[in-house]
């Protein structure tokens, strides 16, 4: 079979099981010539995303959406499929519905519509989310009428590898996130507003600027919410000749990504080119990608000299704090609670809440943020509340295992899992939604983490590394396969693992960490100093790293070194009294008693109630 129309085919090829899978060779019928999808990247067999992997296979990953009343009919005990599909494509009931009997009777024109949502534009927009979203499916029964929340769970620009931090496209991410994350999406605008769905053509053209002209000329057309457009000159407004490509509002505000070589798609965020976020973070800007031959700088003053402080907006600082947050700064959760206070879209305020799930635990204000939000009118909101909360959420989500939005109800289950009944309608709705996407690693991984949260080890354990034997290269899975190991006292298998998580995550310092932690429970004392010091190679700000091989070199007889590694633990985070403490013990015991009083100072400097400082303080 075929997988496509344009801008490329997809050869499918047919394996053991009832497989279908998406070979990376494809044709181009406009240029008329073959090439690879992945460009140079060459992926090996055995890989996820190779071709003959499970993330090309078409029956789990395509299908979908490609076809019309598809039905997986995944078999777990044989993995195998039995797939079936009412119509190759995507015909009339995939949108549509089921069509009365007498719909296509020739020479007969229908009595009545089979439309399930005739004229509601934002219910008509649930069915495009239905496959034009980077989401997680929830059921396998999405049909036309119903929300899209009860039957997925959408991506958010929360990790870093999938958005950039100021909502742009990053992987693979379609169009829903985008728009839901918009200023045009949260007044009212639509898909239908723009795209005919049956052509897949915009309902004005683009080139000369009328389809955005129907909400931004004078004086601004009155969208659903009541909000006025902003009126626009597109010449006036672009500094571009009217004809030209700068003159475009597509040009600028909905850049293009190509992916899979050949398919062009427009960035559905509506977002300003802001070339400061280049310079800062490392997003694209518009201005940038069209004048290839211009440096940054120059993009940054021209846009300044032309827009000034209207660059200054929300959208920066969004993308500073969301940055931040992702690369683990500490001090982004003041940040993140700032935003989530003035803070209008949902898809935003979810995007914040989750960002903020580390800070819930140790941050009064982060965790009074996330119960408050529990009772958001948006069900986005309150799934990403439930996530922030987790294990702090006690009794406080059991409420929302009613919710009447699935997403929040698994949300609220996937916490309270370990207590629900194994008969009640939780239980039944938790564990539907774990069986669905098993012949996945994902599926698996969830289905292994579910076990091990129900105190279920060796189960867990066996359903994890099948995932991991899907997916070796994975380092996500192959840390919570070292978390349940580690707590089936497994500990030097456990630190293995994670220390091969490690070497597939170069960039990553907290899994080196764990396996220099683990490796000193087992008492493998060589093996944890190598990956503690993997750990502040890493990252140099590691302070918990720090005081930790500073410990383990005191322990093995190197005092002077540990204490270097103190010092250096202490320089980096000088607000924790556990350091220089630590580093006064130290200095005592080889002899130097005026450097331990003055580290036990530091200590109670910070921590007055520190109980080993005022002990040693009272020894000196």
């Amino acid at each position: 079979m075929v997988l496509g129309h344009k801008p490329l085919w997809q050869l499918l090829v047919p394996a053991p099981g009832g497989r279908w899978q998406v070979h990376e060779t494809a044709f181009d019928p406009v240029r008329q010539e073959w090439f690879n999808v992945f460009g140079d990247e060459n992926r090996q067999p055995g890989e996820w995303g190779h071709w003959t992997g499970r993330g090309l296979n078409w029956n789990s990953m395509c299908a979908q959406c490609h076809m019309t009343g598809f039905a997986k009919n995944y078999d777990v005990g044989a993995d195998a499929y039995a797939s079936n599909w009412v119509e190759q494509g995507v015909g009339c009931i995939q949108c549509h519905g089921a069509m009365p009997a007498d719909h296509v009777t020739p020479g007969r024109r229908p009595e009545k519509s089979s439309n399930p949502l005739p004229g509601d534009r934002a219910l008509m927009q649930q069915v495009c989310f239905s496959c034009h979203a980077r989401s997680e499916q929830l059921t396998a029964d999405f049909q036309p009428g119903s929300q899209f929340n009860d039957h997925f769970r959408l991506v958010l620009p929360v990790e870093a590898a999938v958005f950039f931090p100021d909502g742009q496209v990053k992987g693979e991410d379609f169009n829903a996130a985008s728009v839901l994350q918009s200023r045009m999406g949260h007044a009212g605008v639509t898909c239908l507003d723009c795209h005919d769905p049956h052509s897949s053509k915009t309902i004005l053209p683009v080139e000369n600027n009328q389809l955005c002209l129907q909400c931004h000329a004078t004086p601004g057309r009155v969208q659903p919410s009541g909000t006025r457009a902003v009126p626009i000159n597109p010449s006036a407004h672009s500094h571009h000749a009217e004809g030209s490509a700068g003159n475009l509002c597509v040009s600028c505000h909905m850049p293009v990504t190509t992916f899979m070589q050949r398919a062009l798609r427009h960035d559905h965020g509506w977002l300003k080119p802001d070339p400061l976020l280049t310079q800062e973070l490392g997003i694209p800007n518009a201005c940038n990608r069209c004048h290839t031959g211009q440096p940054v700088d120059w993009a940054i003053e021209k846009s300044q000299a032309w827009y000034g402080a209207k660059l200054d907006s929300t959208q920066r600082a969004r993308a500073r704090v969301v940055a931040a947050a992702q690369a683990g700064n500490p001090g982004a959760a003041e940040g993140l609670l700032k935003l989530l206070g003035r803070e209008d879209i949902p898809a935003w305020r979810a995007t914040f809440l989750a960002l903020l799930a580390p800070s819930v635990p140790d941050n009064p204000s982060a965790l009074a943020a996330a119960t408050a939000s529990l009772a958001a009118v948006d069900s986005l909101e309150r799934e990403a509340a439930v996530q922030a909360l987790g294990a702090a959420a006690g009794e406080r989500i059991r409420p929302l295992t009613r919710d009447p939005v699935r997403s929040v109800r698994l949300a609220a289950d996937w916490v309270l899992s370990p207590g629900l009944p194994a008969d009640s309608a939780e239980r039944k709705e938790l564990d539907a939604y774990l069986a669905l996407t098993l012949d996945q690693p994902t599926g698996r991984l969830r289905l292994g983490q579910d076990l091990a949260n129900r105190g279920q080890l060796a189960p867990a354990e066996a359903e994890i590394r099948k995932a991991v034997d899907w997916d070796p290269n994975a380092p996500g899975i192959l840390d919570s396969l070292g978390l349940v190991l580690n707590r089936e006292g497994k500990s030097a298998e456990a630190a293995d693992t994670f220390s091969r998580a490690a070497r597939l995550a170069p960039g990553d310092a907290d899994l080196p960490f764990r396996a220099a932690l683990t490796y000193a429970d087992a008492r493998m004392w060589p093996e944890a100093e190598a990956a503690f010091r993997m750990a502040v190679e890493r990252d140099p700000q590691f302070d918990r790293a720090w005081y930790n091989l500073g410990l383990l070199l005191v322990q093995t007889t190197r005092s002077a070194e540990g204490a270097q590694a103190l010092r250096k633990a202490e320089q980096v985070s000088p607000r924790v009294a556990d350091y220089p403490y630590a580093l006064a013990t130290v200095l005592l015991r080889s002899g130097d008693r005026a450097g331990a009083l003055s580290a036990v100072q530091r200590a109670l400097a910070i921590d007055p109630s520190h109980q080993g400082a005022l002990g040693l303080r009272r020894q000196l």
